[in-house]
């Protein structure tokens, strides 16, 4: 298991154009002419991206691989799939590049894999979703957006609707309970906060930049470095479950 997401994630990415004004009125309307063309232009580039990514995706109804005896379908895969295009290009990596396509694919599918042996093992010890706790964090996603439209418009870039989006939810939350309850680490300590504040100071310099204070960063460094700590162990536990598990990928 090399890579494994964690935690699940609804991905979206916004283009913002800012259109520059001019007081003269013929050069406004120039602008206007130039923006709109640029727009129209971004977008032609989006669509045959879109194109392109689509067709990474499997048969919805394909089994793509069967973890315990419980299968995971194509529909699955292609939401996660989606999550994992959009963590590509914020990585600054082309998804429809045949390297990186391989590499998602192998992501999107042990991630897939992990997250079903952690959710099995989730039901196991008995963690569940209740209806009002999946309703509590829909709500706290829908507020993250100005309004229904740019909500619906996040769940379509990620490959979902409404009805996905409750199931993924219902996975998501004691999925989250066993992580936070079964898998523990330790604080980070001081020296470990110093040496990472280090490092980050001398990217800072090397590029020009000034970094904050040790005190103002150190909250915010001790969080990452106990997540980093958090997704480490996790992932040796998920190759600890599979030692025991049956996997058999379909694709």
């Amino acid at each position: 298991m090399k890579k494994l997401l964690y935690p699940i994630v609804i991905g979206l990415l916004a283009v913002v154009l800012t259109a520059c004004g001019s007081n003269d009125e013929a050069g406004k309307k120039n602008d206007e002419k130039e923006t709109a063309k640029t727009t129209e232009d971004q977008q032609k580039q989006m669509e045959e991206l879109q194109k392109k990514l689509d067709k990474q995706k499997v048969d919805e109804k394909k089994t793509v691989a069967i973890v315990n005896d419980e299968k995971i379908s194509g529909a699955e895969y292609n939401s996660m799939l989606s999550t994992t295009q959009i963590q590509m290009q914020q990585l600054g990596q082309d998804p429809t590049s045949k390297k990186v396509a391989e590499q998602i694919k192998e992501q999107t599918i042990n991630s897939l894999v992990g997250q079903r042996l952690l959710l099995q093992a989730a039901d196991k010890k008995g963690y569940t979703a209740s209806k009002d706790e999946i309703e509590k964090q829909l709500a706290e996603m829908k507020g993250r957006y100005e309004n229904d439209e740019k909500f619906n418009e996040a769940m379509k870039k990620a490959g979902l609707n409404l009805e996905k989006l409750k199931t993924q939810i219902a996975k998501d939350i004691p999925y989250t309970k066993y992580v936070d309850k079964e898998i523990k680490v330790e604080e980070a300590t001081d020296e470990e906060i110093e040496k990472y504040y280090d490092q980050v100071k001398e990217q800072a310099k090397a590029s020009g930049q000034e970094a904050q204070k040790l005190e103002e960063m150190k909250p915010q460094i001790k969080k990452l470095l106990e997540q980093q700590k958090k997704q480490e162990k996790l992932v040796k536990h998920v190759e600890e479950l599979q030692k025991d598990a049956k996997v058999n990928i379909k694709i």
